[in-house]
């Protein structure tokens, strides 16, 4: 181990011919650099070239001195490294093809993200049948191997059937047609994968939840025909990482689009009203029939389901949102297995922000209704009503929930998302009184009420819902 003086200005020898040398390499050829005592530059032909993901034609002269002084590191390690360890050799490129990269992850991904058609039924004018007219088409994407398909809950809210077509494998013994003439997918165009094939199931609704704009559908499909999305995480990212989302933009089955993550914590309103908070903002493109698709990191995980577009024209933006994967795992676990998703609820209603200001209440949530078997009302809550001489007498406005400041709708629903059910609370809320000789004059008042928080376990609405019932 003496030699290790003389190293470093071997390498920079060895730099100068081979960094000048480095831009007559074809394109197809990538640099390894081994732990090893050895370097060495392979030129791969056309056809080894086929399957490979690690090509160098990204790498720069920069990138090739940085490689060689990389090497030079790695064979100066540290002097303690004998044996086995010396002998070792893992082969590392330092150069990735990124357009090979992604072709990867599509085609891995692909068979996992699934094509909706739903359906309602609707009544011949020129005969007693009943037909099935098509509504429309989203995206979606196989969660297990049991047949769980997750889409958002605005895909098939207004539905009374829908089918799922997936991406298939042939097999040599498959026959040569799979689906009968009673299914068919509105899906455009040949399958982006060879040796694949669209096969089209009939769904059931599992479960859904407004709340986050999930349902979850279910398909009985052999196993060997579901291929379940990589799921991957959403707490740690970062914007700027790349993003990929593939789903069924205007009928074109399968579509991918290439972005980065453009910002995170954003928020936007469920078909329920309430806030989805921690949702990603993305610029892949994104358009109608992308709902419920994925989208995906650089290496090919679910880090968020898209959901929605912000744009003027109805059209692409450049401003898409996904909700977090993290929400997606705690949400669809709980419809698989119950249904539904139970949610701490005041049992009161109350006026849109946007409409409460008009009434001048510049901050907090006017409640309009407590209804008498409700816990708010037996605590003392009030609602708004009208006076015997017509007059609009303002209820109850809430500021207050466990010292969670709140300012609109989407702060009371997120105070109430870190409660349970059956917990007791403590509400604040500014209550106007009349003061005066003839009590025409209002003054705010502080009222702090305790009152318990009942489960909402109502099953939503969704047209005449196809099958609607939990998992057999």
């Amino acid at each position: 181990m003496e030699h290790y003086p003389l190293i470093l200005p071997l390498a920079g020898l060895l730099l100068i011919g081979v960094s000048d040398a480095f831009s007559s390499v074809p394109r197809n050829t990538f640099m390894e650099v081994s732990t090893s005592t050895s370097f060495s530059l392979h030129a791969l032909s056309n056809d080894e070239n086929d399957n490979m993901s690690l090509i160098g034609k990204c790498c720069s002269r920069s990138e090739a001195i940085y490689g060689i002084l990389a090497g030079a590191v790695a064979i100066g390690g540290s002097p303690q490294l004998s044996g086995a360890a010396e002998t070792e050799s893992s082969s590392m490129p330092l150069c990735e093809d990124p357009e090979v990269r992604t072709m990867g992850v599509f085609e891995r991904a692909a068979p996992s993200v699934v094509y909706i058609d739903t359906f309602i039924e609707q009544r011949d004018v020129f005969s007693p049948n009943v037909q099935e007219v098509p509504l429309g088409a989203g995206s979606g994407f196989v969660w297990d191997d049991k047949g769980h398909i997750v889409t958002n809950y605005h895909v098939v809210k207004s539905s009374r059937i829908a089918q799922v077509a997936i991406l298939s494998k042939i097999f040599q013994d498959d026959p040569p047609e799979k689906n009968s003439d009673e299914f068919r997918s509105s899906a455009k165009g040949s399958t982006p994968l060879q040796n694949y094939r669209r096969s089209v199931y009939k769904a059931r609704v599992i479960g859904v939840d407004p709340d986050k704009d999930i349902a979850v559908l279910k398909i009985d499909a052999p196993v060997f025909d579901l291929k379940p999305i990589t799921v991957g995480e959403s707490n740690n990212l970062r914007v700027g990482q790349k993003a990929l989302a593939i789903g069924n933009p205007f009928g074109l089955d399968h579509s991918l689009t290439v972005g980065i993550v453009s910002g995170i914590g954003r928020e936007v309103k469920s078909p329920s009203g309430r806030p989805i908070s921690n949702v990603i903002q993305t610029d892949a493109a994104i358009n109608p029939g992308n709902s419920g698709g994925t989208l995906l990191d650089s290496a090919g995980n679910l880090i968020g389901m898209n959901t929605a577009i912000y744009s003027p024209s109805g059209g692409s933006a450049g401003i898409g949102f996904a909700i977090p994967v993290e929400t997606l795992k705690f949400v669809v676990k709980k419809l698989i297995i119950d249904g539904r998703v139970v949610r701490p609820v005041l049992g009161i209603s109350f006026l849109q922000s946007a409409q409460a200001r008009a009434l001048g209440v510049k901050r907090g949530v006017l409640v309009l209704d407590v209804p008498p078997s409700s816990p708010a009302f037996k605590a003392g809550m009030r609602g708004t009503k009208r006076t015997a001489d017509g007059l609009i007498e303002i209820g109850d406005v809430i500021i207050k929930v466990r010292g969670d400041k709140i300012d609109t709708e989407a702060d009371l629903f997120a105070a109430l998302e870190k409660c349970q059910p059956g917990e007791r609370i403590s509400v604040t809320v500014n209550r106007a009184e009349g003061v005066g000789p003839d009590g025409r004059q209002l003054r705010l008042k502080e009222v702090t009420l305790t009152t318990l928080l009942k489960a909402s376990t109502d099953v939503p609405s969704i047209g005449n819902i196809f099958n609607f019932g939990l998992d057999d």
